[in-house]
């Protein structure tokens, strides 16, 4: 089925240089013929790389307003990678964050008691690894980039110890203070701060550490054990989930550049209409 609407969209404008900027990327507004169908499953990358003249994408909820498929009805309210526009696909294979619980629990097998540092502790990934540890009777430790951030930590989230970063002139110092005894988990969150700064490397050998890298695609088929542990907890208010909402599809590249600066405070979610 194909429809002509006018589609509010943001854009690439050209191939990015480091670190995107706001003049990167560009609201526009469409009347191109959008196709309502669900795409059918595919071999291609996971992510597909951006096309400067195209929309951007991103992980979103939206809600079916057409459908010929009859698993799908008007109203149904889906998720998957979709595109940062008012109208957009939907594709069946998209992925949900499971980064949190199968990164934490089946990555690396926490023991109650053990000492757990997470790195942009205050970040959508971060702030429930540091939740899942305390539920497992863990010591938890995180670090992140503002006074605001780590007030967050300390108050609201239940780390038992946080430190801003970027006040600390020796990182190998705050560690040990924090940790006096070792950390028995690290979970890095690929922070730009400290993705470089991996020393010692015989350790891993002498200290039989495990070192593991994963994506969440890597693990969809613990979605539905994802959702009976995490949904009894939510809805007992045990797990608490920041998220920095941001309204507007206007707003979209502010809100990005602001994600990669650091400027979030919890999971950046991008509200492009009201229910």
């Amino acid at each position: 089925m194909e429809t002509s609407v006018r589609n509010k969209q943001v854009i690439l404008r050209d191939y990015v240089k480091g670190i995107p900027k706001e003049s990167d990327l560009m609201v526009v507004t469409s009347s191109d013929p959008v196709d309502l169908k669900v795409k059918p499953g595919s071999e291609e990358p996971l992510i597909d790389a951006f096309v400067p003249g195209n929309p951007i994408s991103g992980i979103g909820v939206s809600k079916v307003i057409d459908s010929d498929d009859p698993a799908f009805t008007k109203g149904d309210l889906v998720w998957g990678m979709v595109n940062w526009e008012e109208y957009s696909t939907i594709n069946p294979t998209g992925m949900i964050d499971l980064t949190a619980y199968a990164g934490f629990y089946e990555i690396c097998s926490p023991k109650k008691g053990e000492t757990v540092f997470v790195s942009a502790a205050s970040g959508a990934v971060g702030q429930l690894v540091g939740q899942f540890a305390k539920l497992m009777g863990c010591y938890v430790v995180g670090s992140a980039g503002s006074k605001q951030k780590v007030d967050l930590l300390l108050n609201k989230l239940g780390f038992d110890d946080a430190f801003n970063y970027k006040e600390e002139p020796d990182l190998d110092s705050a560690l040990k203070r924090c940790f006096p005894k070792g950390i028995d988990i690290y979970f890095e969150n690929y922070h730009l701060e400290t993705r470089d700064r991996l020393q010692n490397l015989p350790d891993i050998i002498f200290k039989r550490i495990k070192l593991q890298g994963f994506a969440s695609y890597d693990l969809m088929d613990r979605f539905p054990k994802f959702l009976e542990f995490v949904l009894p907890y939510i809805k007992e208010k045990k797990l608490t989930y920041v998220e920095d909402i941001v309204e507007g599809l206007e707003n979209g590249p502010a809100a990005l550049v602001g994600l990669l600066y650091g400027q979030n405070v919890g999971k950046q979610v991008l509200k492009v209409a009201q229910e």
